[in-house]
C-alpha cells in the first residue's frame, strides 16, 4: 500500500490559510452577518471576523515582502506571529476579538523554537487546543453554544487525529461543524432564532480553510445547516441581548499584565461581553457598557489606550427590529488620513475619515465599511497613500457591485487630498467633481520628512541613524543632521519651481517651534506665496508638505 504523504504546516502554509480564510469569510459574510443574534443583533459578526482575518493575512504578506526573490522565505514562527499580531490589532467585535486570541494560541504553540521551519500535525493538534483554552480564559464569562463551545469541540477532534497536518484539520473541520449544529440547542437565543451560532459559523469557515491549505483540497462542506432567522424570532431577557448595555467600547491597549488584571476587573463591573486578548504589553480590549467614558477611563489607568471605537447599540438594533431605512445622500467622499488631527479636519469638511495609524494601514474591508457608512449613491475614494492604491481599487469595486458608483482618485499623501476635498462640490456633475478633484490633487506636489532608523545609501547620498531625510514623492532629495534643518531645506526646494500655496501637516513627532519657523521662512522669502498649517496628531512622519 502506497505511503500517504506527510503534510506540515509551514510559513508557506501559514500565508494560504490567511489567504483562502478570507476568501472563504468573504464569501460567508453575509450569512454569517444574517444569523447574528448573540450577544447583541446587530448583523455584523461576518463583516468583523472578515476585517479581523483580512488585517491578520496583510501582516503576514508585509512579512513575505520582506523577503527577495530568491533570498528564502520567512520561519514558521515568523509568519504566525505576524498573523496573531495582525489579528490582534485589526480585530474588531465579540468574535473577532476571539478570533484573534484563538490565533494567538495557536502562534505560541506553533512558534516552537526560533527559526523552525515546519510543524507537524501533533503540534498542530496542541496548538488549536492552546487556542481554544486562551480564547476561555480571555473572556470574562464564557457561555456554551458559541464559538468557544465549537473551538472546544475542534481542539479536541484534532489532539485525537495523529501527525498528519491534514488528518488534523479534517478532524478539527468536522467536529467544528457538528458542535456547530448543536449550539442552537445550548443557547436558547439561537434556538428561538432557528440559527447557529455566528461565531461559530465563521469559525468553521477559517477551518475549512486551513484544511485546503494542509491538504490542497476544500472540505466538502460544513455539517450544520444555517437556516435564516424565522420573523417571529426575539431574543429573551434572559439571553442578555434586550436591554443590555448601549455602547460597544473597543480598544487596542499598551499596558502590563497586572494593569490589565485590574482592568478586567474594573470592565466586569462596568458591562458584559467583556474579553480581553493580547499580550506582551498589547492587548485588544472588547466590553459592552452603558458608560462608555468610563471603560475608556479605566484603560487609561491601566496604560495607554488607543484606536478608540465607541458604537451605539440603538434599541432597535438591540431588539431584532427594522429601523426606517435612511435615505441615502447624493454623494460623499470617503478619505484615508494619517492622523487624528487630519481625521477630524477632514470629518468637518464633510468627508468620512479612515483613520491610518503608523503601522496599520486599513484593509479593503475597512474602507468598504466606510463607504456603507458614508449611506451615499456617489463615492470619492482618496487613498491618500500609493501604497493603498491597490487596497482602495479592491475596496472600489466591493462597492460598486452593491450599486454604489464609485471614483477612485490617486491621492498620494493628505495634502493632495486636502487639495482635492477643497474643491469638492457636490452640486456638479459627478464626472465634473472628480475631474476637479483629480486636477486638484495633480496640481500640488507633495513631500515629507522621516527621521533614518540606520545608515544606508539614498538618492541623496549616505544617511547615518538620526538623520533627517526630505522626500518628495518618495525619493530623498535632502538629508539634514535635524528636522527643523531637512524641513527648511525641503521646502526651498520646493518653492524654487513656482507655488502659490503651501500646506504644513505637523506631527507631535516634530520640534515645537518647526511650523512657526517655516511660516517666517516662507513669508520672508516668498512674497506671494501664502501658508497654512494643520495639526496631524500621532502620524507616521513628523511633517507633511503640500506645494500648490
Amino acid at each position: 500500500m502506497a505511503q500517504v504523504p506527510q503534510t506540515y504546516v509551514d510559513a508557506l502554509a501559514v500565508r494560504a490559510w490567511c489567504g483562502l480564510a478570507l476568501g472563504a469569510l468573504g464569501r460567508a459574510r453575509e450569512e454569517i452577518d444574517a444569523i447574528n443574534v448573540y450577544p447583541v443583533a446587530d448583523g455584523d459578526t461576518g463583516t468583523n471576523l472578515y476585517l479581523t482575518v483580512e488585517s491578520a493575512a496583510t501582516a503576514v504578506e508585509a512579512v513575505f515582502a520582506g523577503y527577495a526573490t530568491g533570498a528564502g522565505r520567512p520561519a514558521l514562527a515568523d509568519a504566525v506571529r505576524a498573523m496573531a499580531h495582525g489579528a490582534l490589532i485589526g480585530a474588531r467585535g465579540n468574535s473577532g476579538t476571539i478570533l484573534a486570541q484563538l490565533l494567538r494560541g495557536m502562534s505560541q504553540e506553533l512558534a516552537g523554537a526560533d527559526g523552525a521551519e515546519r510543524a507537524d500535525g501533533t503540534v498542530l493538534g496542541r496548538a488549536l487546543r492552546r487556542a481554544a483554552d486562551s480564547a476561555r480564559t480571555a473572556v470574562a464569562h464564557p457561555v456554551e453554544g458559541t464559538v468557544l463551545t465549537v473551538a472546544s469541540a475542534a481542539a479536541r477532534a484534532a489532539e485525537r487525529a495523529g501527525d498528519d497536518c491534514g488528518e488534523v484539520a479534517r478532524a478539527a473541520h468536522t467536529a467544528a461543524g457538528h458542535a456547530l449544529a448543536a449550539t442552537p440547542g445550548q443557547l436558547a437565543v439561537l434556538g428561538r432564532a432557528g440559527v447557529v451560532d455566528a461565531g461559530g459559523r465563521g469559525l468553521v469557515a477559517v477551518l475549512g480553510a486551513l484544511v485546503e491549505a494542509c491538504t490542497g483540497e476544500a472540505p466538502a462542506g460544513t455539517a450544520a445547516v444555517v437556516r435564516p432567522p424565522r420573523p417571529e424570532a426575539e431574543p429573551c431577557a434572559d439571553d442578555a441581548v434586550d436591554g443590555g448595555p448601549a455602547y460597544e467600547v473597543i480598544y487596542l491597549l499598551e499596558a502590563g499584565d497586572a494593569a490589565v488584571e485590574r482592568l478586567r476587573a474594573r470592565l466586569d463591573g462596568l458591562g458584559d461581553s467583556l474579553v480581553v486578548v493580547g499580550g506582551d504589553g498589547l492587548w485588544n480590549v472588547h466590553v459592552h457598557v452603558d458608560d462608555a467614558g468610563a471603560a475608556v477611563e479605566a484603560g487609561v489607568e491601566a496604560g495607554r489606550p488607543y484606536r478608540i471605537r465607541i458604537t451605539h447599540f440603538a434599541s432597535g438594533d438591540r431588539a431584532g427590529a427594522e429601523r426606517p431605512p435612511r435615505e441615502p445622500v447624493q454623494r460623499a467622499v470617503v478619505a484615508v488620513v494619517p492622523g487624528e488631527g487630519l481625521a477630524g479636519l477632514y470629518t468637518e469638511a464633510g468627508a468620512t475619515a479612515v483613520l491610518a495609524r503608523p503601522g496599520e494601514a486599513p484593509g479593503s474591508g475597512e474602507l468598504v465599511e466606510a463607504v456603507r457608512r458614508a449611506h451615499a449613491r456617489e463615492v470619492v475614494l482618496l487613498p491618500n497613500d500609493p501604497a493603498l492604491r491597490h487596497t482602495a481599487a479592491a475596496a472600489a469595486e466591493q462597492a460598486r457591485t452593491e450599486g454604489v458608483r464609485v471614483a477612485l482618485i490617486p491621492t498620494r499623501s493628505a495634502v493632495q487630498g486636502i487639495a482635492a476635498l477643497a474643491v469638492h462640490a457636490p452640486e456638479r456633475r459627478f464626472d465634473e467633481d472628480v475631474v476637479q478633484m483629480t486636477s486638484a490633487a495633480g496640481a500640488t506636489r507633495s513631500a515629507e520628512v522621516v527621521v533614518a532608523e540606520h545608515r544606508s545609501w539614498t538618492s541623496a547620498g549616505i544617511c547615518q541613524a538620526g538623520d533627517a531625510l526630505g522626500l518628495i514623492d518618495g525619493d530623498v532629495a535632502v538629508i539634514g543632521p535635524d528636522v527643523t534643518a531637512a524641513a527648511t531645506a525641503l521646502l526651498d526646494r520646493m518653492l524654487r519651481a513656482g507655488g502659490e500655496l503651501v500646506t504644513l501637516v505637523v506631527g507631535t513627532e516634530a520640534p515645537d517651534a518647526l511650523a512657526e519657523h517655516l511660516e517666517n521662512r516662507v513669508r520672508e522669502t516668498y512674497l506671494a506665496v501664502d501658508t497654512v498649517v494643520y495639526a496631524g496628531g500621532r502620524q507616521a512622519v513628523p511633517l507633511l508638505i503640500g506645494v500648490e
